[in-house]
């Protein structure tokens, strides 16, 4: 059969699979499991890979990782497709038949879309093994959602054999069946950061007998948000957001201690470390010119930038030329782990449109009515296998 016969079949497949699709994707959103929790869902991804012919490695706690040796003889090089399976903290609001069992805890990112169209993918990749070549790694990964899961698949060298790796993620904010990626920069780098400003409380009616923390907390939190106009190249995009505060239970008592929990997103690993520099000096002296106490630390792992190989970009346009266009993706200051893997093996990250004003989908990622297209599933499932086949085809 023909190149070009057999990326027609991969859709065809696809297409065929939509409704399997559907159902494990409806089964994972029923049943969410957060960070490095995902042990039902594992289990199945487990026991489904081994179904398809896979040798299965167990990553990252609860991350399946799938391997499929192809005609290995004739070339040595390996591919990698990753799909996310954790949940959310969620509470969902979605009226649906698949709304989540689990108080507290929803699919609000589409990570159950992911591991359902890899999980197909697989089924169409493994009856394709003869004609490819290598060995596709298909990554079903844990803890995206703030735990880092990636670098943790990373730190345990299951992926150290890999030339290249891609992804894809449902995007509401792009029409339904629409695919897009871009070359270099496209998802922000992410930082948590917490400040802890300790001094000595006291009455509200008394302020001068207590040294306050929320003066300095004031202060620093203005000052953070001046650093974007007066630190930053207004031509290099940063964002600095302070959107937790904790500090006193009575409107008449001044708090001992303030917290702050905040996010910087950059696209520039220099310039971010430079804004820590600011912001830890900030925090630091602010706090001492109140005879206040302070620390500024980060308290989860800091995500890169997501940088697109600008070749694999190109791989990908081509290779799948039969789903359509795919469209240049804009920038977004979201964080993404995949750029752990960026960060040492070359990669290639896409987005999956699933807007759909007619049905409502309209809602964005981390919203307690999120939701997607469930449509446009298949194209997921073909991308995933068109890139698998088209990077080491047997020629």
């Amino acid at each position: 059969m023909s190149e070009r016969g057999l990326d027609a079949k991969i859709v065809d497949m696809a297409k065929e699979l939509q409704g399997f699709t559907v159902e494990m994707r409806r089964d994972f959103h029923k049943h969410p499991e957060t960070k490095f929790e995902e042990q039902r869902t594992s289990e199945i991804v487990e026991n489904f890979l081994r179904d398809c012919g896979y040798a299965t490695q167990r990553t990252a706690g609860t991350g399946v990782i799938g391997i499929l040796e192809c005609n290995t003889g004739k070339a040595k090089s390996t591919v990698a497709l990753r799909a996310d399976m954790d949940a959310l903290n969620v509470e969902e609001q979605n009226d649906v038949s698949y709304k989540s069992t689990i108080p507290g805890k929803m699919h609000a990112c589409g990570h159950d879309a992911h591991t359902a169209m890899l999980m197909s993918a697989a089924k169409i990749i493994s009856s394709l093994k003869d004609h490819l070549v290598g060995t596709v790694k298909l990554v079903f990964q844990p803890g995206e959602e703030g735990g880092a899961g990636a670098k943790k698949v990373m730190d345990a060298g299951h992926l150290n054999d890999v030339d290249a790796i891609f992804g894809i993620h449902v995007w509401v904010e792009l029409p339904s069946g629409v695919l897009a990626t871009r070359k270099g920069p496209m998802m922000a780098s992410s930082d948590g950061f917490e400040i802890c400003i300790t001094g000595k409380g006291g009455h509200a009616a008394h302020p001068h007998l207590t040294n306050d923390p929320t003066a300095p907390a004031a202060d620093i939190y203005n000052a953070f948000h001046k650093l974007i106009s007066r630190a930053v190249n207004p031509f290099f995009p940063a964002v600095i957001t302070l959107p937790q505060l904790e500090a006193s239970n009575g409107y008449n008592v001044i708090p001992d201690s303030v917290k702050m929990r905040g996010t910087l997103r950059t696209f520039d690993s220099d310039l971010r470390n430079k804004l820590m520099d600011h912001m830890r000096s900030i925090t630091e002296h602010y706090a001492k010119g109140w005879g206040c106490n302070s620390s500024f630390e980060l308290f989860r792992a800091p995500y890169p930038p997501l940088i697109n190989n600008p070749d694999l970009v190109d791989f990908v346009t081509e290779a799948l030329c039969m789903l359509g266009p795919v469209a240049e993706a804009e920038m977004t200051m979201g964080g993404e782990d995949f750029a752990f893997y960026t960060q040492k093996i070359p990669g290639a990250f896409l987005q999956l449109g699933i807007g759909n004003k007619e049905k409502n989908v309209i809602f964005p990622h981390h919203h307690p009515k999120f939701d997607i297209d469930e449509d446009v599933l298949w194209k997921g499932v073909a991308a995933y296998a068109l890139i698998a086949y088209r990077y080491n085809p047997l020629s």
